[in-house]
């Protein structure tokens, strides 16, 4: 058999082995542990090359950046809590918009906007009160992890996005995609007023008991932090952890916190297991680079009777659903620059970002969409099951998304 050939079959054990260990409900560090083994015995490597693509993996630029901004996001959210500033959000927009189709999107939406999966946990209480007896249980559940999500997809304060914009080499910055992901990020929500808002009747019958200045003013002091790093990072190109931390330092003083409130945060923004699992995927793609299968892979794709395009979108769709959306980034990223030889590199990338997030609002190792099923006392599948319209309908729009852009770049 052709070698090149074999050489993507053993990619496709250690693919295998990632889906595998994770199947059997085993965290994602213990996957990619157990990937770069495979891969280390499947392509022979030697002990000191693999050796010294850990030692990059782990030290590398990428790496200590992806690890610096997981943590200052994690303390700037631990200050938010503190001042109570996703909660007061939603009652900002109560008291602006007395809409409950605006309450059960744009609330969970800019709660969304910090990576942590206990916020699905604040969304559920906010669309039950807004959606009220309009939609069921599996319904409601389905819209608080979509339109939580959809922060998701597009803001570079999630390691993943951070992660394979790295992945890249460049070929795609962090303003390039946030401008291009904008029309797509409207689409989301678009799709989830097709689906379901529009059945909940827009009025909330709250009467404010406060000018809208007053509430207007209290939006603004809920999210000013989250909405200048993004700012910051859009407007001056600046890197995402130095982004952040400049709004640690404001917020110090904007909302007084003392030295005594501070120091705890230093200890538990330090989310140990996951920064883990993220210094073991760059390692893990520096092994991969080391196998040489990557440069093997545009001639291989070639050879191939459906575009390359489509193979990448199947690819990243069945497995993020599978293995999850770290995984199959850090695996099929740079094998999909690579195919592209020197065309443009940002309309593929939206696109496979696009099935990276549909895939992981009905993938069974998405920790948020435990937890939200949970919250709702429904059984997963039942929540999939009606978040499957929102995805198919963003799946289709997204491929349509990817010709126009292409259309434009070329």
């Amino acid at each position: 058999m052709d070698a090149m050939v074999m050489d993507v079959l053993k990619l496709l054990v250690v693919f295998a082995i990632i889906i595998l260990v994770m199947w059997y409900r085993q965290p994602l560090r213990i996957a990619i542990v157990a990937a770069m083994v495979g891969a280390v015995v499947l392509y022979r490597l030697p002990l000191t090359t693999a050796g010294r693509a850990l030692w990059l993996g782990a030290i590398g630029k990428d790496t200590i950046q992806s690890l610096l901004v997981f943590y200052t996001i994690t303390f700037l959210q631990r200050m938010m809590e503190k001042r109570r500033n996703l909660s007061n959000s939603q009652v900002a927009l109560n008291g602006i918009f007395n809409n409950r189709r605006i309450n059960a999107s744009l609330a969970p939406f800019m709660l969304g906007c910090l990576p942590a999966a206990s916020t699905v946990l604040i969304c559920g209480p906010i669309v039950r009160e807004s959606v009220g007896d309009y939609l069921n249980t599996e319904e409601k559940a389905a819209i608080t992890s979509y339109f939580r999500h959809i922060s998701e997809s597009f803001l570079p304060t999630y390691t993943t996005i951070f992660i394979a914009i790295s992945l890249t080499n460049g070929r795609v910055t962090v303003s390039q995609f946030l401008i291009a992901m904008l029309p797509m990020v409207v689409a989301l929500f678009l799709v989830g007023y097709v689906v379901y808002l529009r059945r909940i009747p827009k009025d909330t019958g709250m009467i404010p008991d406060q000018l809208k200045r007053y509430y207007w003013i209290l939006l603004a002091k809920s999210i000013w932090a989250i909405a200048l790093a993004i700012a910051l990072i859009l407007v001056f190109n600046l890197p995402v952890y130095i982004a952040v931390l400049i709004c640690i330092v404001l917020n110090v003083f904007v909302n007084q916190f003392s030295i005594k409130e501070i120091l705890p945060f230093f200890r538990t923004a330090f989310e140990g297991k996951l920064l883990l699992s993220t210094a073991l995927v760059m390692m893990f793609k520096e092994i991969l680079g080391a196998t040489g299968v990557i440069t093997e892979l545009p001639e291989f794709f070639s050879k191939m009777p459906l575009p390359e395009f489509l193979i990448f979108a199947l690819i990243f769709f069945i497995g993020s659903t599978v293995a999850g959306s770290q995984a199959i980034i850090v695996l099929c990223m740079p094998m999909a620059m690579a195919s592209l030889g020197n065309a443009n590199a940002l309309p593929l990338f939206i696109l496979l970002m696009c099935m990276n997030y549909v895939a992981m609002q009905i993938s069974p190792v998405h920790i948020c969409l435990t937890l939200c099923a949970e919250d709702y006392r429904i059984p997963l599948g039942r929540m999939v099951r009606k978040t499957m319209p929102m995805v198919v309908i963003f799946s289709v729009v997204a491929f349509g998304y990817y010709f126009v852009l292409n259309g434009l770049v070329v």
